[in-house]
């Protein structure tokens, strides 16, 4: 057990003392059966000479050795996705040559699972021709595709700024969709993800908005592989779940509510392609592992209390969730930085921070007390509070 000074929000000054942590294995016992996908941040380079506002620098060494540790555990990897601070730091260039480290790595390790973000952010912002968003769709696609990866197919925000309807976005969709050589994910990011993609499909209202996308995966099921849904609405998941195709899986991305939604109910489940699998995957790995012997109450037992932490990550603003999930990684000694691409270490509080430290601790998720609490001093000494 280890002691520190923390602050809390009525500024005071108070002593807390860290609990054992949970026991969780290393390594993946036994395969799973849901296909669990983590969305796997990237680790910058603290010493690399370059403004962390303009250039992507990155620590290939932690970044892939992260990758390993989630497959170690049992997971595939979703690369180069917005946990990865795509579009939010990490352009296309560098994006492109994580996928190539990442593609590269998963050679050495049997049955390793990856699939690859495809996007359009090359293009930058505004609204172009719908003809430009699909050569930029289709130059992503083939860049991976070439390199032997699986797509993401993710949501444009060029796309939502160009389309002045739902039949541009089937067009472009089914332009992308004829061409893909294997089965691809689509991604629905909502608007608390990422403000620009409000309206997506051509509707903001949901329920059209779901008709569109339904309509475009019904034509293209054979290239489809899932559907990833970040709308945190559980709801409006399990009904579409019902809507779906055969053979077309629900990608959960409901950061809030994946426990029940991954363990079903009785007759239909989510898979998974989550970034909260990122910060709690020794958890999450031996909870699947439990589901996948038939165990659902252990399965509960072990996800319930790291559900506080995953909403105050996650809270709003959503989209600087990625600031937690990094810190997430530093407190447990998988990088020995808490600096982030684009220097959005910034992007949330002291207090945000010290409460993700308390979270995590409460859910056994600190892997060693004494050296999260050591570097979590570190943190506050920086923001002028002595531990």
């Amino acid at each position: 057990m280890a002691t520190l000074t923390l602050p809390g929000p009525d500024r005071s000054l108070r002593p807390y003392s860290t609990h054992a942590p949970r026991a969780f294995p290393a390594r993946a016992s036994e395969p799973f059966n849901r296909v669990a996908l983590a969305a796997a941040h990237v680790v910058a380079d603290p010493l690399a000479s370059a403004d962390p506002w303009i250039e992507t620098r990155l620590d290939w060494d932690a970044t892939i050795a992260y990758r390993r540790h989630l497959w170690a555990l049992g997971f595939g990897v979703a690369e180069a996705m917005d946990t990865a601070q795509r579009g939010a730091g990490l352009e296309w260039p560098s994006a492109l040559e994580l996928i190539r480290h990442s593609l590269e790595a998963a050679k050495d390790i049997p049955g390793a699972l990856l699939y690859c973000g495809a996007g359009t952010d090359h293009l930058g912002a505004g609204a172009r021709r719908l003809d430009q968003v699909i050569s930029a769709y289709e130059k992503q696609v083939a860049a991976i595709e070439e390199l032997g990866g699986r797509v993401v197919l993710m949501a444009s925000r060029v796309l939502a700024a160009s389309a002045r309807g739902p039949g541009d976005y089937a067009k472009v969709y089914d332009r992308i969709l004829a061409q893909v050589k294997n089965k691809v994910i689509i991604h629905w990011l909502g608007d608390m993800f990422d403000p620009t993609l409000a309206g997506y499909w051509g509707h903001r209202d949901l329920d059209a908005a779901s008709d569109v996308m339904l309509d475009i995966v019904k034509r293209h099921r054979a290239k489809i592989d899932g559907i990833k849904i970040s709308l945190l609405d559980k709801q409006r998941e399990v009904a579409l779940r019902w809507l779906l195709p055969e053979g077309v899986r629900m990608y959960t991305g409901d950061d809030f509510n994946y426990p029940e939604l991954i363990a079903g109910d009785g007759e239909r489940h989510s898979d998974a392609l989550l970034g909260i699998f990122d910060a709690i995957a020794p958890a999450a790995s031996a909870a699947l592992a439990a589901l996948a012997r038939d165990e659902p109450k252990e399965f509960h037992d072990i996800l319930a209390p790291t559900l506080p932490l995953a909403r105050h990550i996650f809270r709003a603003p959503t989209r600087f969730y990625k600031t937690g999930i990094v810190f997430m990684a530093f407190l447990n000694g998988h990088q020995r930085h808490f600096t982030m691409v684009g220097g959005q270490e910034s992007a949330r509080s002291l207090l945000h921070l010290v409460e993700i430290f308390r979270l995590a601790d409460a859910a056994g998720l600190l892997a060693d007390p004494d050296l999260a609490c050591a570097r979590l001093a570190t943190v506050l000494r920086l923001h002028g509070v002595e531990p």
